[in-house]
Order: structure tokens, then sequence, then C-alpha cells
């Protein structure tokens, strides 16, 4: 008979999904062990690295038993006990769902659609991962429940806002996590933290139960450690709900994983310094695409001439301040778990704006998408990296270009999906970019997938121990 040797903790820790499925599958590791080794390492890094703020670990073992007994009697779902952490702005039924705000204590009553999904699908739900003050941000550093720090190096920003779902899942504290993106909210800390990120075609997976930041924008976003294990998720989660007035019944059909490299057609934009790609970012980036001769196909030079990203930026943020003074209403009139200063000032910007004001940066909507359509008939995938520049000290400034070069997906609606290039001289990972049509979203996949083999410069997980 052979027996083969437990796999250690940090393999564990360390494998994507798909590898934790197959070892679940054949009785390597079972559901209750792998749900303990996650609780055991959370229960000493998260002090450090503060992803997680709140979590059960009676529920915790409460799931994984179920799990193991599904598997036991041979009926199971596709993610049967695998752990997975949510961004602290879904509902998840008999938590508070606090959105990053302080003074959301009260419990909800019912799972948002995305946790439902996961429930079905035999899902071990971890906990809630700290975000900025309602989504509100790129940093995640929480006046109420502190900074996440990056697990790559403390004291350094995992991004945002979902930065403590991306820690996690880097750190080794979460097999994969489900957050949301609105500018760039979920590829913005995948990119800092060296983890793999989806962007969906909005309104692919359902947004009910989450608390929205601007629901013309929103999208509920995927981190893991692989495109493979992305590509899952996307199964899993996809699909028309009637009671999301912006789910798509398939308008856009997502199109087979089929592209054929030699015939691909790769755009890139003339000068990345220009728009303000530090040039550290850019020399990574360069050496990336050096890495690709063919994978890539017909590679062309796109203009962008008329799309100032700082601009769109500016307008898309115009938009989720605004929806967010009605969103957070009761939380800014709550005198005594008081929003940050910082977060008032961000909606006074807002409320000091006209009607016409908002309808104008509504219009930005409009003309990114006129401008998808022109994109994506001259090519197929838009590459550029995923931020202008890496992670930095909590205590510096933020920079304001931070989301300058995710906003074009999320204001035209696009796919879009991060993946690990390489290192900074500063030792910190860096994201690149892969952006495609609305319905692209397993063609995206696949490329990062192949993509990512050949390049072969993903960070070794997790990042702390």
């Amino acid at each position: 008979m052979n027996v083969q040797p437990p796999i250690s903790e940090l393999d564990l820790r360390r494998a994507t999904m798909c590898q934790l499925l197959h070892w679940l599958a054949v009785e390597r590791v079972q559901p209750q062990a792998l749900a303990e080794t996650y609780l055991e390492a959370i229960e000493r890094l998260n002090p450090q690295l503060n992803a997680y703020v709140s979590l059960s670990s009676a529920m915790l073992q409460e799931q994984a038993l179920a799990a193991q007994h599904r598997r036991r009697d041979g009926v199971i779902g596709r993610l049967d006990g695998i752990p997975i952490a949510l961004k602290d702005n879904f509902d998840v039924a008999g938590w508070p769902t606090s959105a990053g705000l302080a003074g959301r204590r009260k419990p909800v009553g019912d799972d948002a659609h995305v946790v439902s999904r996961l429930r079905a699908s035999g899902a071990v739900l971890i906990g809630k991962t700290n975000m900025d003050e309602g989504a509100l941000g790129a940093v995640t550093d929480n006046p109420h429940f502190g900074a996440t720090h990056n697990p790559h190096r403390h004291g350094y920003t995992a991004g945002g806002s979902s930065g403590g779902a991306a820690a996690a899942v880097a750190a080794g504290l979460a097999v994969a996590a489900v957050g949301s993106d609105s500018l760039g909210s979920i590829r913005i800390p995948a990119s800092y933290c060296g983890v793999y990120a989806l962007k969906p075609t909005h309104g692919e997976i359902s947004a009910r139960g989450m608390v929205p930041a601007a629901r013309r924008l929103d999208t509920v976003g995927l981190i893991a450690r692989s495109a493979d294990d992305l590509t899952v998720l996307l199964q899993v989660l996809a699909g028309y709900d009637a009671d999301d007035a912006r789910s798509r019944r398939r308008r856009v059909a997502l199109s087979p994983p089929d592209w054929e490299p030699g015939r691909l057609r790769a755009g890139f934009l003339p000068d990345l310094r220009a728009v303000g790609v530090h040039p550290d970012v850019v020399e990574v980036f360069e050496a990336a695409l050096a890495k690709w001769p063919r994978e890539l196909g017909e590679r062309r030079t796109v203009d962008f001439a008329d799309w100032d990203f700082a601009r769109t930026r500016r307008a898309g943020l115009l938009l989720m301040e605004a929806e967010m003074l009605g969103t957070f209403a009761d939380d800014l009139a709550n005198t005594d778990q008081r929003a940050s200063e910082h977060f008032r000032r961000m909606l006074s910007y807002a409320a000091g704006k006209s009607a016409a004001d908002y309808a104008c940066a509504d219009r930005v909507l409009d003309a990114a998408t006129l401008k998808m359509r022109r994109l994506f008939a001259q090519i197929d995938v838009l590459v550029l990296p995923t931020t202008p520049q890496g992670a930095f000290p909590l205590d510096a400034a933020v920079p304001d270009s931070q989301a300058d070069l995710t906003s074009f997906a999320s204001l035209a609606g696009c796919p879009a999906v991060n993946i690990p290039m390489g290192y900074l001289p500063d030792g910190m990972p860096i994201g690149l970019q892969l952006v495609g049509a609305r319905g692209s979203d397993l063609r995206l996949l696949e490329l990062a997938s192949v993509c990512a083999a050949t390049l072969d410069v993903e960070p070794a997980y997790p990042a702390i121990r």
C-alpha cells in the first residue's frame, strides 16, 4: 500500500485552490484539518497583519465538519472544504456588515448573493477582511479597524479598498477571497500584494447584498493564487440574478477560451511614463514583455490621446462619493460612532457639486463604452501595468494616481485580470493587467494562465510564515 506523507502546514497554505481540491478529492487532506491549518495561521499572524476584522472559529469548524461529512457521503459541491475570505462589505446572515465603518454593528438577516453561492458550493467561509472606510480609498488604513500591512513588508500598504482580502490570500490566511472593485479596489491590492485578481464584466456576478459604492461601477471581484483558481470561482459565482437590477442575463455572452496566440492582437500604450507610470514599473513591465515573444501575438500601439486617465478617474470618484451620500446617510448622522473626518470630507466634496456636475461625470461612462468599442475593434486585449507604482509605506503620502490605470475597465464595464509580473528594485511585487472587451472574461483568464506560466515570477506563498 502506497502511503503518502502528510502535507506540511506551509504546503497547505501556499497551495492553489485547484491543488487543494485535488488533495481533498484523493483524501490527502480532510476539510477539518485544512480549516484548522488556516485558523491556526490566522490566530498566529493576523495580529501583525490585520487582514481580518472578524471571524468565528466555531463557525469555521462547523462548516468544515459539514464539508467533511459531504465528502464522506459522496454528495459534494464544487468548492467543498475550501476556506474563503469575504470583504466586510458583503452581507453574511447573523453577522454585522461594517463596510469599514464603526457604527454598523447590527447583524444582517440575509446572505449576499455571492455568499449564498459559496455556501451552495460547499466553501468554508472564514471571516470578514479589512477594507478602506466605506470602500473609499486604496490603502486599507482604516481609522476604526486599523491598517492592514502588506505581507511582503510590514509597515507598507496592502492597497485597497480590498486590502485585507489580498493580504489574506498572499499571506496564506485564505485560499481565495471575494471582494469588490469599483475603480480598481481588487486589482490595486492584488498588484501590491503579488496575487491574481479578476474584475469580471460588469453585472456578470450579482452584487446583491454588497454595500454599494457606485452601482454603475461596482463589481464583485475575485482574488486567488492562480489564474485557474479565478476561472473556477467565476464559474461558481457568475449567473443571472433577477433581484439585482444590474445583473446580466448574458446580454454579452462569455466568449469561450479559444484564443490562438498567433492570431491575437495585443494593444499597448505608446508611452507609459507620459501617463505617470513610475520608471521602475516600466522597467519591470518591459522585462515581462520580453519573455513573451509569441504569447501576445501581434503587438499594436493604441491611441489613448483622447483619454485623460486622471480626469476620468476623478469622474468615477465623484460618482462614488455622490452615491455614498445616500448609502451612508445614517452613518454620517451617527454622533456616537462617527465616520472619520477624512471620509466626511471626501463625501462633502460631492455634496458641494451640482446635479449638472454629476451628469457630466456620468457621461464619462458613455464615453468609456464608446472608447472600449473602438479599441476592441482593433485589438483583442489591452496590456498595461495594473498600478503606476508599487506598494509604499503606510506613513507616506498617498499617490493620487493609484487607480489611473484600473479605472478605464471599471468605467467601460470591461473584465480585467491582474497577474504578478515581477519585483521592483525595493523587492516589492508589482502586477500586470490584461483588459478585454465585455464578455471576454474566460479568454482573459486563459491568456493570464499562459502568460503567468511563461513568466514564472509570482511571489513565494505564503508571503508571511
